[in-house]
């Protein structure tokens, strides 16, 4: 099991972020056991994209505490819909989490906006899929295309993580968490930036924002094999229209 040693945060974040860490991460330490690995990888300074497959409601703590325990404080792409809950809405405002407008005539804005926090140094955090895995095994499932129209158009680097684990602590729609008395294991590993440099020409061609997305799945996806020492599917699960009007967007 590895140990890591905090590393402290390399950016400026807001007062509030700190008091999120001060709380979440000492409970977290004490519900789960870490196993991580890849922290080479993550940048140390500068604007970066973390891309990581989502299953459990609360594998983005997770993949926070990973970032946070090596120096960067990650800032999430977050549905908008959130940003409407009382109290929680004005949270996430003033931890600078980034809204997402889905399917509306603001979408472009989160884009406009993650690329304004990528331009000031900041680790932009992305759940590609965009809501937890229909896979039946848990699996990454294909993703949508703004991680890939992000990357091409902000040039970022962007950093796979799988992540495994987390589903011990809460599973998928559970209403109560898991046996966290056994203190389940939570891996996380970081793999090298993807290559989409041949892509970039055509940032606003959504042939190649699909492409970029693809290649960043694979990638995640790989992680996620190494991680559970198991074979993943030969093609990622597409979630039907059907299941997305059933379980709604989360």
């Amino acid at each position: 099991m590895t140990c890591v040693k905090r590393v402290p945060i390399r950016q400026k974040i807001p007062w509030s972020y700190h008091a999120v860490i001060g709380t979440v991460r000492p409970l977290l330490i004490g519900i789960t056991r870490r196993d991580w690995s890849g922290a080479e990888h993550l940048p140390p300074s500068g604007g970066f994209i973390v891309a990581s497959n989502h299953y459990s409601e609360v594998d983005p703590f997770m993949l926070a505490h990973y970032l946070v325990d090596h120096g960067r404080a990650p800032f999430f792409l977050t549905k908008s819909v959130l940003f409407s809950v009382p109290l929680l809405g004005r949270t996430l405002k003033h931890l600078e989490q980034v809204p997402v407008h889905r399917a509306t005539s603001r979408a472009v804005d989160a884009l406009d906006d993650a690329r304004a926090a990528l331009a000031d140094g900041k680790c932009i955090a992305i759940m590609p899929e965009g809501t937890l895995t229909r896979d039946p095994h848990l699996w990454p499932m294909r993703a949508k295309p703004g991680v890939g129209r992000l990357a091409l158009s902000s040039r970022a680097p962007v950093i796979p993580i799988g992540q495994w684990g987390a589903q011990e602590v809460l599973a998928r729609y559970a209403r109560t968490p898991g046996n966290v008395f056994k203190r389940p294991v939570q891996q996380v590993k970081a793999g090298p930036p993807v290559d989409l440099s041949d892509l970039y020409d055509r940032s606003e061609d959504p042939r190649a924002q699909v492409e970029a997305t693809a290649r960043v799945m694979a990638a995640v996806t790989a992680l996620v094999a190494e991680l559970r020492g198991e074979q993943p599917p030969a093609v990622p699960y597409q979630m039907s229209k059907g299941e997305a009007r059933k379980k709604g967007n989360g």
